[in-house]
């Protein structure tokens, strides 16, 4: 996961997305004016599923731009957590798409529409092509895959089965006719888009509130580190938080006192670095034992409360 992209994999990357992100919101509107014009739901839920993939996207472009833009005095770390705003923002609207489009299935299995089940499956099979189409755009560029790039190819992937649903629906209606499985299907799609905006909320507000990212285990780094580096006698008042893709991190470590100061400085970011790929730390090296009143912030061993006498 270096985050030495050169230039042309960013530009290669950023071009991909651009080209998905064209394909995706042109049916997506392709969709939500077939879904009205033949009368399906599951088209309309489809063209939801559709939005929440051309947001992906967006977002990743978004991500591609602004990791580009060189921090400054005001926003020392960038514009990354503008993406993370976005998507916090993408995940609400969704849960307010798949409510509409799950409270106007129930009102049509009390009162069945007519679908119009030709151009329903015609409009159907062309959201497959583009789906398909994208998912494809994406996953050339494979070599040099950013998280963001991954995720929206997955979000592609997923959105063919919301096609596939819709022309389950279509074919049911054309060959039998019988309209109430229009809806049905449409609610089954909407749970996959609520499965995915369900992620998105989870991990944008875990971000948003300065939460540690999910795959790091702070007490295993603490012994880790102290494993790793001898001269490391403790490990307080760890600070972890994530800005784009970037794990931030700040600690004190109290240390043997060292010959070479920044020798050892040097072992633990290498540590950091390499270990738990935490390219941006800020140690703080003590000889004494630390008793600000911060330092057992996260300490999990019994008899260290704030009220503790040295």
């Amino acid at each position: 996961m270096a985050h030495s992209h050169s230039p042309a994999s960013g530009d290669d990357n950023a071009k991909r997305l651009m080209l998905a992100f064209g394909v995706t919101a042109l049916f997506m509107v392709i969709e939500v004016i077939g879904g009205l014009v033949s009368g399906s739901l599951a088209l309309l839920a489809d063209a939801g599923h559709m939005l929440t993939d051309a947001a992906a996207l967006l977002f990743a472009l978004m991500a591609v731009h602004f990791a580009r833009r060189p921090p400054n005095t005001r926003h020392t770390f960038g514009w990354l957590r503008l993406t993370t705003l976005a998507a916090f923002v993408n995940a609400i609207a969704l849960v307010v798409i798949t409510i509409l489009i799950v409270w106007e299935a129930f009102q049509r299995f009390s009162h069945p529409q007519p679908v119009a089940g030709a151009t329903m499956m015609a409009i159907a099979v062309a959201g497959l092509v583009a789906n398909i189409l994208s998912f494809w755009i994406l996953h050339r560029g494979s070599a040099e895959q950013n998280l963001n790039v991954r995720a929206a190819a997955l979000h592609v992937l997923g959105d063919l089965l919301g096609s596939v649903g819709a022309i389950v629906a279509a074919l049911v209606i054309l060959y039998t006719g019988w309209t109430p499985v229009d809806p049905i299907l449409s609610v089954l799609v909407s749970c996959l888009v609520l499965r995915s905006a369900w992620r998105l909320l989870k991990e944008s507000v875990n971000e948003l509130l300065e939460g540690a990212p999910v795959s790091l285990n702070i007490p295993q780094l603490k012994r880790d580190l102290c494993r790793s580096v001898p001269e490391v006698r403790n490990v307080h008042h760890v600070h972890v938080w994530q800005v784009g893709e970037k794990p931030v991190m700040t600690l004190h470590v109290q240390v043997v006192p060292p010959h070479d100061h920044d020798a050892l400085l040097g072992r633990i970011q290498h540590f950091l670095a390499h270990h738990y790929e935490i390219g941006h730390a800020t140690i703080q090296m003590e000889y004494q034992p630390c008793n600000g009143p911060d330092c057992h912030l996260n300490e999990t061993q019994p008899g260290h409360t704030h009220h503790h006498h040295h």
